[in-house]
Protein backbone atom coordinates (compact mmCIF):
# COMPACT_ATOMS: atom_id res chain seq x y z
CA UNK A 1 0.00 0.00 0.00
CA UNK A 2 1.56 2.94 -1.13
CA UNK A 3 1.18 6.78 -1.41
CA UNK A 4 3.55 9.13 -3.53
CA UNK A 5 3.72 12.92 -3.49
CA UNK A 6 6.13 12.98 -6.06
CA UNK A 7 6.78 10.72 -9.16
CA UNK A 8 10.25 11.18 -8.90
CA UNK A 9 12.22 8.24 -6.73
CA UNK A 10 14.47 9.50 -4.08
CA UNK A 11 17.33 6.90 -2.79
CA UNK A 12 19.41 8.12 -0.07
CA UNK A 13 21.94 6.28 1.08
CA UNK A 14 23.41 6.39 4.62
CA UNK A 15 25.20 4.58 6.80
CA UNK A 16 23.49 2.97 10.52
CA UNK A 17 25.20 5.91 12.07
CA UNK A 18 24.64 8.48 10.08
CA UNK A 19 20.67 8.08 9.73
CA UNK A 20 19.74 11.30 10.86
CA UNK A 21 22.20 13.71 9.51
CA UNK A 22 21.78 12.33 5.57
CA UNK A 23 18.23 13.24 6.18
CA UNK A 24 19.27 16.47 6.89
CA UNK A 25 21.98 17.03 4.37
CA UNK A 26 19.64 15.94 0.93
CA UNK A 27 17.92 19.53 1.70
CA UNK A 28 20.76 22.04 2.63
CA UNK A 29 21.46 23.39 -0.44
CA UNK A 30 18.37 24.82 -0.45
CA UNK A 31 18.68 26.81 2.53
CA UNK A 32 22.30 28.22 1.97
CA UNK A 33 21.35 31.24 0.80
CA UNK A 34 18.54 31.80 3.99
CA UNK A 35 19.83 35.46 5.65
CA UNK A 36 18.24 34.04 9.05
CA UNK A 37 20.72 31.90 11.20
CA UNK A 38 19.90 28.66 11.88
CA UNK A 39 19.77 29.00 16.02
CA UNK A 40 21.69 26.24 16.90
CA UNK A 41 25.12 25.29 18.12
CA UNK A 42 27.71 24.84 15.57
CA UNK A 43 28.36 21.27 14.39
CA UNK A 44 31.96 20.45 16.15
CA UNK A 45 33.12 17.99 13.86
CA UNK A 46 35.42 16.24 17.06
CA UNK A 47 32.06 15.24 18.86
CA UNK A 48 31.32 12.90 15.44
CA UNK A 49 32.83 9.79 16.78
CA UNK A 50 31.91 6.54 14.71
CA UNK A 51 30.24 3.85 16.72
CA UNK A 52 26.20 4.52 17.93
CA UNK A 53 25.74 2.55 21.68
CA UNK A 54 23.11 0.18 22.14
CA UNK A 55 22.34 -4.14 20.60
CA UNK A 56 21.64 -4.47 17.25
CA UNK A 57 22.76 -7.92 15.37
CA UNK A 58 23.07 -8.66 11.57
CA UNK A 59 19.23 -8.46 11.30
CA UNK A 60 18.36 -5.68 13.15
CA UNK A 61 21.01 -3.56 12.07
CA UNK A 62 19.51 -0.19 12.33
CA UNK A 63 19.33 1.31 15.47
CA UNK A 64 18.55 1.46 18.31
CA UNK A 65 16.33 4.82 17.82
CA UNK A 66 14.86 6.26 20.52
CA UNK A 67 16.01 9.59 22.44
CA UNK A 68 19.99 10.55 22.79
CA UNK A 69 22.39 9.11 22.93
CA UNK A 70 20.87 6.86 20.53
CA UNK A 71 19.79 7.62 16.35
CA UNK A 72 17.52 10.60 17.35
CA UNK A 73 14.81 11.04 14.43
CA UNK A 74 11.48 11.16 13.34
CA UNK A 75 9.97 12.55 17.18
CA UNK A 76 10.75 8.85 19.12
CA UNK A 77 9.79 8.33 22.56
CA UNK A 78 12.39 8.29 25.12
CA UNK A 79 11.10 5.38 26.88
CA UNK A 80 10.88 3.35 23.89
CA UNK A 81 13.61 1.57 21.66
CA UNK A 82 13.11 1.11 17.85
CA UNK A 83 15.34 -1.04 15.93
CA UNK A 84 14.98 -1.62 11.58
CA UNK A 85 15.75 -4.40 9.65
CA UNK A 86 15.59 -3.65 5.68
CA UNK A 87 16.45 -6.78 3.51
CA UNK A 88 14.75 -8.75 0.23
CA UNK A 89 13.25 -12.32 0.96
CA UNK A 90 14.87 -14.41 -2.47
CA UNK A 91 12.24 -16.02 -4.58
CA UNK A 92 10.29 -18.69 -3.13
CA UNK A 93 11.50 -18.13 0.01
CA UNK A 94 9.44 -18.07 3.79
CA UNK A 95 10.77 -15.75 6.36
CA UNK A 96 9.95 -16.70 10.16
CA UNK A 97 10.89 -14.24 12.85
CA UNK A 98 11.43 -16.25 16.07
CA UNK A 99 11.39 -14.23 19.36
CA UNK A 100 10.71 -14.18 23.48
CA UNK A 101 8.43 -11.61 24.51
CA UNK A 102 9.97 -8.90 26.29
CA UNK A 103 9.61 -7.21 29.80
CA UNK A 104 7.72 -4.31 29.01
CA UNK A 105 4.74 -2.50 28.57
CA UNK A 106 4.21 -2.87 24.56
CA UNK A 107 6.23 -4.61 21.89
CA UNK A 108 5.21 -4.34 17.97
CA UNK A 109 6.46 -4.69 14.27
CA UNK A 110 5.88 -2.83 11.41
CA UNK A 111 6.42 -2.66 7.88
CA UNK A 112 6.90 0.57 5.84
CA UNK A 113 7.03 1.75 2.45
CA UNK A 114 10.21 4.03 1.34
CA UNK A 115 8.17 7.67 2.46
CA UNK A 116 8.04 6.35 5.95
CA UNK A 117 4.61 5.13 6.07
CA UNK A 118 3.36 2.33 7.86
CA UNK A 119 2.34 -0.84 5.81
CA UNK A 120 0.93 -3.00 8.91
CA UNK A 121 1.35 -3.21 12.42
CA UNK A 122 1.68 -6.44 14.80
CA UNK A 123 1.12 -5.70 18.53
CA UNK A 124 2.51 -8.26 20.59
CA UNK A 125 -1.27 -9.13 22.40
CA UNK A 126 -2.47 -10.23 18.89
CA UNK A 127 0.78 -12.77 18.81
CA UNK A 128 0.08 -16.06 19.13
CA UNK A 129 2.41 -17.82 21.53
CA UNK A 130 4.02 -21.09 20.99
CA UNK A 131 2.71 -24.32 22.88
CA UNK A 132 2.91 -24.23 26.08
CA UNK A 133 4.15 -20.74 26.49
CA UNK A 134 2.28 -17.69 27.21
CA UNK A 135 1.99 -14.28 26.20
CA UNK A 136 2.35 -11.91 28.99
CA UNK A 137 1.12 -8.80 26.79
CA UNK A 138 -2.70 -10.57 27.29
CA UNK A 139 -5.01 -9.66 30.35
CA UNK A 140 -4.93 -11.47 32.83
CA UNK A 141 -1.37 -13.08 31.87
CA UNK A 142 1.56 -13.76 34.45
CA UNK A 143 4.67 -10.59 32.71
CA UNK A 144 7.03 -13.12 34.91
CA UNK A 145 6.36 -16.12 32.86
CA UNK A 146 9.68 -17.78 31.69
CA UNK A 147 8.37 -19.87 28.59
CA UNK A 148 7.00 -16.89 26.43
CA UNK A 149 8.86 -17.67 22.84
CA UNK A 150 6.57 -16.78 19.50
CA UNK A 151 7.60 -17.26 15.65
CA UNK A 152 5.98 -14.59 13.22
CA UNK A 153 5.41 -15.23 9.77
CA UNK A 154 6.76 -12.52 7.05
CA UNK A 155 4.82 -12.38 3.87
CA UNK A 156 6.76 -10.63 0.98
CA UNK A 157 3.40 -10.04 -0.49
CA UNK A 158 -0.79 -9.82 0.65
CA UNK A 159 -2.29 -7.36 2.08
CA UNK A 160 -2.88 -5.99 6.08
CA UNK A 161 -5.45 -7.28 7.87
CA UNK A 162 -8.52 -4.51 7.16
CA UNK A 163 -10.42 -6.50 9.90
CA UNK A 164 -8.64 -4.95 12.71
CA UNK A 165 -9.01 -1.25 13.57
CA UNK A 166 -6.07 0.50 13.72
CA UNK A 167 -5.44 2.55 17.19
CA UNK A 168 -8.03 0.31 19.16
CA UNK A 169 -7.38 -2.51 21.37
CA UNK A 170 -8.95 -5.24 19.51
CA UNK A 171 -10.03 -7.74 21.85
CA UNK A 172 -9.69 -11.50 21.01
CA UNK A 173 -7.79 -10.62 17.76
CA UNK A 174 -4.54 -13.08 17.10
CA UNK A 175 -2.17 -13.08 14.00
CA UNK A 176 0.85 -15.14 13.31
CA UNK A 177 1.98 -12.73 10.03
CA UNK A 178 3.29 -9.58 9.00
CA UNK A 179 2.86 -8.02 4.90
CA UNK A 180 6.21 -6.51 4.10
CA UNK A 181 6.03 -5.80 0.52
CA UNK A 182 8.95 -4.95 -1.71
CA UNK A 183 9.79 -1.35 -1.86
CA UNK A 184 9.91 -0.55 -5.56
CA UNK A 185 9.89 -4.38 -5.90
CA UNK A 186 13.02 -4.89 -3.81
CA UNK A 187 13.20 -3.66 -0.39
CA UNK A 188 11.24 -4.45 2.60
CA UNK A 189 11.51 -2.65 5.96
CA UNK A 190 10.00 -3.61 9.22
CA UNK A 191 10.49 -1.92 12.69
CA UNK A 192 10.50 -3.83 16.20
CA UNK A 193 9.45 -1.30 19.18
CA UNK A 194 9.84 -2.27 22.77
CA UNK A 195 8.40 0.26 25.16
CA UNK A 196 8.86 1.03 28.49
CA UNK A 197 11.32 -1.95 29.41
CA UNK A 198 10.58 -2.88 33.27
CA UNK A 199 12.80 -1.47 35.41
CA UNK A 200 16.35 -3.20 35.92
CA UNK A 201 15.72 -4.58 32.46
CA UNK A 202 17.61 -4.03 29.55
CA UNK A 203 16.34 -1.62 26.60
CA UNK A 204 15.09 -4.70 24.84
CA UNK A 205 13.11 -5.81 27.80
CA UNK A 206 15.63 -8.54 28.70
CA UNK A 207 15.28 -10.70 25.88
CA UNK A 208 17.19 -11.42 22.78
CA UNK A 209 16.39 -9.09 19.57
CA UNK A 210 14.33 -11.43 17.79
CA UNK A 211 16.53 -13.81 14.91
CA UNK A 212 15.51 -14.32 11.81
CA UNK A 213 14.84 -17.88 9.82
CA UNK A 214 15.18 -18.02 6.32
CA UNK A 215 13.94 -21.45 4.15
CA UNK A 216 14.99 -20.74 0.76
CA UNK A 217 13.27 -22.01 -2.03
CA UNK A 218 14.91 -25.37 -2.11
CA UNK A 219 13.93 -26.35 1.28
CA UNK A 220 17.32 -25.31 3.22
CA UNK A 221 17.00 -23.42 6.54
CA UNK A 222 19.61 -20.34 7.36
CA UNK A 223 19.66 -18.82 10.49
CA UNK A 224 22.06 -15.90 11.95
CA UNK A 225 24.68 -14.38 8.92
CA UNK A 226 23.73 -17.26 6.92
CA UNK A 227 20.62 -15.61 6.67
CA UNK A 228 21.24 -11.91 6.74
CA UNK A 229 23.29 -12.56 3.88
CA UNK A 230 20.60 -14.48 1.75
CA UNK A 231 18.26 -11.38 3.02
CA UNK A 232 20.77 -8.42 1.84
CA UNK A 233 20.62 -7.10 5.38
CA UNK A 234 23.37 -4.60 4.67
CA UNK A 235 21.82 -3.22 1.41
CA UNK A 236 21.02 0.82 1.88
CA UNK A 237 17.53 1.87 3.09
CA UNK A 238 16.05 2.96 0.38
CA UNK A 239 13.84 6.53 1.49
CA UNK A 240 13.07 9.47 0.38
CA UNK A 241 14.13 12.71 1.37
CA UNK A 242 11.23 13.81 3.86
CA UNK A 243 10.37 10.28 5.58
CA UNK A 244 12.17 11.10 8.68
CA UNK A 245 10.87 14.94 8.55
CA UNK A 246 9.94 17.92 6.67
CA UNK A 247 12.26 19.18 4.26
CA UNK A 248 13.65 21.86 5.69
CA UNK A 249 13.31 24.54 2.52
CA UNK A 250 9.57 23.57 3.26
CA UNK A 251 9.48 23.72 6.37
CA UNK A 252 11.30 27.19 6.27
CA UNK A 253 8.11 28.67 4.14
CA UNK A 254 5.60 27.62 6.13
CA UNK A 255 7.94 29.08 9.35
CA UNK A 256 7.79 32.73 7.52
CA UNK A 257 4.44 32.78 5.43
CA UNK A 258 3.43 36.65 5.30
CA UNK A 259 1.46 38.22 7.51
CA UNK A 260 2.05 35.55 10.20
CA UNK A 261 3.54 36.72 13.62
CA UNK A 262 6.67 35.86 14.66
CA UNK A 263 5.32 33.39 17.28
CA UNK A 264 4.34 31.71 13.99
CA UNK A 265 2.79 28.82 14.67
CA UNK A 266 2.42 29.11 18.17
CA UNK A 267 -1.20 30.43 19.48
CA UNK A 268 -2.61 32.00 22.70
CA UNK A 269 -3.73 29.96 23.89
CA UNK A 270 -2.05 27.07 22.77
CA UNK A 271 -4.22 25.08 20.02
CA UNK A 272 -3.79 21.39 20.04
CA UNK A 273 -4.19 19.09 16.37
CA UNK A 274 -4.88 15.93 16.18
CA UNK A 275 -2.30 14.10 13.45
CA UNK A 276 -4.75 13.21 10.08
CA UNK A 277 -2.16 13.15 7.06
CA UNK A 278 0.24 15.75 5.66
CA UNK A 279 -1.86 18.18 4.64
CA UNK A 280 -3.59 18.85 7.79
CA UNK A 281 0.26 18.93 10.02
CA UNK A 282 1.34 21.84 6.49
CA UNK A 283 -2.76 23.40 7.90
CA UNK A 284 -1.27 24.18 11.40
CA UNK A 285 1.34 26.65 9.17
CA UNK A 286 -1.12 27.45 6.45
CA UNK A 287 -4.16 27.78 8.28
CA UNK A 288 -6.20 25.57 5.99
CA UNK A 289 -9.19 23.77 7.03
CA UNK A 290 -10.61 20.19 5.43
CA UNK A 291 -11.93 16.67 5.66
CA UNK A 292 -8.51 15.24 6.51
CA UNK A 293 -7.71 11.45 5.98
CA UNK A 294 -6.63 9.85 9.23
CA UNK A 295 -3.73 8.11 8.11
CA UNK A 296 -0.08 8.09 8.50
CA UNK A 297 2.08 9.59 6.42
CA UNK A 298 6.10 9.79 7.11
CA UNK A 299 7.87 10.41 10.41
CA UNK A 300 7.26 6.26 10.99
CA UNK A 301 4.53 6.27 13.00
CA UNK A 302 3.43 3.54 15.13
CA UNK A 303 -0.28 2.88 13.45
CA UNK A 304 -1.41 1.57 17.41
CA UNK A 305 -0.68 5.19 18.31
CA UNK A 306 -2.78 8.21 17.97
CA UNK A 307 -1.34 11.71 18.29
CA UNK A 308 -2.05 15.32 19.18
CA UNK A 309 0.73 18.08 19.58
CA UNK A 310 0.84 21.73 19.56
CA UNK A 311 3.84 24.38 19.44
CA UNK A 312 4.51 26.82 22.28
CA UNK A 313 6.60 30.17 22.06
CA UNK A 314 8.92 31.22 24.64
CA UNK A 315 7.74 35.14 23.41
CA UNK A 316 4.65 34.71 24.87
CA UNK A 317 6.38 33.84 28.61
CA UNK A 318 9.70 31.65 29.43
CA UNK A 319 7.63 28.64 31.66
CA UNK A 320 4.15 27.08 30.15
CA UNK A 321 2.25 25.09 32.51
CA UNK A 322 -0.14 22.43 31.55
CA UNK A 323 -2.99 21.06 33.32
CA UNK A 324 -5.13 18.27 32.70
CA UNK A 325 -5.85 14.05 33.80
CA UNK A 326 -4.55 11.21 33.11
CA UNK A 327 -6.21 8.11 31.19
CA UNK A 328 -6.04 4.68 33.11
CA UNK A 329 -3.34 2.31 31.88
CA UNK A 330 -1.56 -0.98 32.87
CA UNK A 331 0.96 -0.54 35.72
CA UNK A 332 4.38 -2.66 34.23
CA UNK A 333 7.44 -0.51 34.70
CA UNK A 334 7.93 -2.18 38.57
CA UNK A 335 7.59 -5.53 37.37
CA UNK A 336 4.03 -5.90 37.77
CA UNK A 337 3.49 -9.16 37.69
CA UNK A 338 0.10 -9.58 35.85
CA UNK A 339 -1.40 -6.88 32.76
CA UNK A 340 -4.58 -5.22 33.36
CA UNK A 341 -5.33 -4.30 29.55
CA UNK A 342 -9.69 -4.68 30.69
CA UNK A 343 -9.36 -1.47 33.09
CA UNK A 344 -7.16 0.65 31.71
CA UNK A 345 -8.75 3.36 29.10
CA UNK A 346 -5.49 3.14 26.92
CA UNK A 347 -2.03 0.78 26.70
CA UNK A 348 0.15 3.71 26.70
CA UNK A 349 0.41 7.36 27.41
CA UNK A 350 3.13 9.63 26.77
CA UNK A 351 3.73 13.25 26.40
CA UNK A 352 7.19 14.80 24.86
CA UNK A 353 9.34 17.69 24.56
CA UNK A 354 10.79 17.94 20.66
CA UNK A 355 12.48 19.97 18.03
CA UNK A 356 10.73 20.99 14.98
CA UNK A 357 9.49 19.31 12.22
CA UNK A 358 12.95 19.31 9.94
CA UNK A 359 14.66 18.32 12.88
CA UNK A 360 12.06 15.77 14.63
CA UNK A 361 14.76 15.37 17.76
CA UNK A 362 13.16 14.60 20.96
CA UNK A 363 14.57 15.85 24.22
CA UNK A 364 12.49 13.72 26.91
CA UNK A 365 8.94 12.50 27.24
CA UNK A 366 7.16 11.37 30.13
CA UNK A 367 5.37 7.97 30.46
CA UNK A 368 1.94 7.33 32.58
CA UNK A 369 3.93 5.93 35.09
CA UNK A 370 6.07 8.85 35.50
CA UNK A 371 4.19 11.76 35.68
CA UNK A 372 2.87 12.45 38.89
CA UNK A 373 -0.50 13.22 39.72
CA UNK A 374 -3.19 13.92 42.79
CA UNK A 375 -5.39 11.09 43.60
CA UNK A 376 -7.86 12.11 40.73
CA UNK A 377 -5.83 11.89 38.52
CA UNK A 378 -4.83 15.34 37.47
CA UNK A 379 -1.34 16.47 36.57
CA UNK A 380 0.34 19.28 36.37
CA UNK A 381 3.46 19.73 33.72
CA UNK A 382 5.86 22.89 33.41
CA UNK A 383 7.70 23.25 30.48
CA UNK A 384 10.87 25.64 30.27
CA UNK A 385 14.71 25.72 29.87
CA UNK A 386 16.42 24.31 32.19
CA UNK A 387 17.82 28.24 33.17
CA UNK A 388 14.13 28.67 33.82
CA UNK A 389 12.96 25.67 35.56
CA UNK A 390 11.05 26.45 38.92
CA UNK A 391 12.49 25.56 41.82
CA UNK A 392 8.71 23.88 42.92
CA UNK A 393 8.95 22.04 39.79
CA UNK A 394 9.87 18.72 40.96
CA UNK A 395 8.14 15.07 41.50
CA UNK A 396 8.42 15.33 45.52
CA UNK A 397 6.31 18.81 44.93
CA UNK A 398 3.79 17.24 43.12
CA UNK A 399 4.97 19.11 39.66
CA UNK A 400 5.97 17.86 36.77
CA UNK A 401 8.77 19.02 34.20
CA UNK A 402 10.36 18.89 30.67
CA UNK A 403 12.66 21.11 29.08
CA UNK A 404 12.07 23.34 26.48
CA UNK A 405 14.84 23.24 23.89
CA UNK A 406 17.55 25.43 24.56
CA UNK A 407 17.73 25.97 20.39
CA UNK A 408 13.63 25.78 19.93
CA UNK A 409 12.95 24.05 17.17
CA UNK A 410 16.74 22.94 16.46
CA UNK A 411 16.29 24.98 12.98
CA UNK A 412 15.10 28.22 12.67
CA UNK A 413 13.00 29.71 15.78
CA UNK A 414 15.30 29.20 19.33
CA UNK A 415 12.18 30.28 21.66
CA UNK A 416 9.72 27.77 20.05
CA UNK A 417 9.04 24.53 21.65
CA UNK A 418 6.63 21.47 20.14
CA UNK A 419 4.91 18.90 22.56
CA UNK A 420 3.13 16.04 21.18
CA UNK A 421 0.97 13.34 23.08
CA UNK A 422 0.52 9.66 22.46
CA UNK A 423 -2.60 7.62 23.15
CA UNK A 424 -2.05 4.04 22.27
CA UNK A 425 -4.31 0.93 21.63
CA UNK A 426 -7.90 2.64 23.27
CA UNK A 427 -10.45 1.11 24.79
CA UNK A 428 -13.26 0.72 21.99
CA UNK A 429 -15.57 2.45 24.56
CA UNK A 430 -13.04 4.74 26.10
CA UNK A 431 -14.90 8.04 24.81
CA UNK A 432 -11.90 10.29 25.11
CA UNK A 433 -9.44 9.13 23.13
CA UNK A 434 -7.21 10.48 20.60
CA UNK A 435 -8.50 7.96 18.35
CA UNK A 436 -12.22 9.19 18.55
CA UNK A 437 -11.18 12.40 17.06
CA UNK A 438 -12.44 12.70 13.44
CA UNK A 439 -11.88 15.67 12.09
CA UNK A 440 -10.01 18.90 13.07
CA UNK A 441 -11.22 21.24 15.37
CA UNK A 442 -13.30 18.87 17.60
CA UNK A 443 -9.93 17.88 19.64
CA UNK A 444 -11.31 19.99 22.80
CA UNK A 445 -14.51 18.40 22.36
CA UNK A 446 -14.37 14.96 21.74
CA UNK A 447 -11.04 14.38 24.63
CA UNK A 448 -12.20 16.50 27.33
CA UNK A 449 -10.94 17.32 30.50
CA UNK A 450 -8.16 14.98 29.20
CA UNK A 451 -6.63 17.57 26.86
CA UNK A 452 -4.99 19.37 28.64
CA UNK A 453 -4.97 23.40 28.65
CA UNK A 454 -1.83 25.82 29.32
CA UNK A 455 -0.99 29.22 30.21
CA UNK A 456 2.47 31.07 30.47
CA UNK A 457 4.19 32.78 33.13
CA UNK A 458 7.28 34.13 34.66
CA UNK A 459 9.39 31.89 36.91
CA UNK A 460 9.03 34.20 39.91
CA UNK A 461 5.15 33.67 39.33
CA UNK A 462 4.71 30.26 38.67
CA UNK A 463 6.74 29.01 42.28
CA UNK A 464 4.64 31.71 44.15
CA UNK A 465 1.45 30.01 42.93
CA UNK A 466 2.37 26.67 42.86
CA UNK A 467 4.12 25.14 46.26
CA UNK A 468 5.73 22.71 46.95
CA UNK A 469 3.99 20.26 49.02
CA UNK A 470 6.63 17.54 49.20
CA UNK A 471 6.85 15.60 52.42
CA UNK A 472 10.07 17.47 53.33
CA UNK A 473 8.53 20.95 52.82
CA UNK A 474 5.39 19.66 54.68
CA UNK A 475 7.40 18.60 57.38
CA UNK A 476 9.33 21.66 57.81
CA UNK A 477 6.30 24.08 57.57
CA UNK A 478 4.54 22.04 60.52
CA UNK A 479 8.38 22.58 62.46
CA UNK A 480 8.08 26.02 61.84
CA UNK A 481 4.56 26.82 62.86
CA UNK A 482 5.28 24.75 66.14
CA UNK A 483 8.24 26.96 66.79
CA UNK A 484 5.95 30.31 65.76
CA UNK A 485 3.15 29.09 67.72
CA UNK A 486 5.75 28.16 71.17
CA UNK A 487 6.59 31.90 70.59
CA UNK A 488 3.59 34.06 70.21
CA UNK A 489 2.55 32.03 73.32
CA UNK A 490 5.86 32.27 75.20
CA UNK A 491 5.72 36.01 74.03
CA UNK A 492 2.15 36.71 75.52
CA UNK A 493 2.89 35.12 79.30
CA UNK A 494 6.17 37.58 79.19
CA UNK A 495 5.77 40.35 82.05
Amino acid sequence: MKHRFHTTRYVVRYAALGAAVAALLASQLAVAADPVPMSGPRYDQALNKPGVPGVRNCFWSMGPYGGDPYLNVAWPDTNTYYWGAKFTMPEGSKLRIEGQFAHARYTSFTTYDDRGQPVESLADYLIEPLPGHTNPARHGADRTVAKRSYVIEVLAGGQRDINRVEGFYNEGATSKSISAPKNAGTQQVIVQRTYTPDKGSTITGGVPLPAPVLTLADGKVLRGMAACQALETYQRLQVQPDAFGMPIARYRELLTLPGKPDTHPATRPSTWYAQFDRKQFEGIFTGAVGNFERKSEGFYPTVDNQYIRTFINRKFGPVYVLRGRLPVTPKTMNGDAVMNVRGADLRYWSICSQHGAANTTVLKCLNDEEVVTNKERNYIIAFSRAADRPRTAYPECGVNWLPIPDDGDGMFDPDQGNMMIRNMLARPDFAHSIQKIRKTGEEREVMGEYLPQGSYMTKDIFESGFTCNSAAELASLARQAEEADAAQQAAAKAK
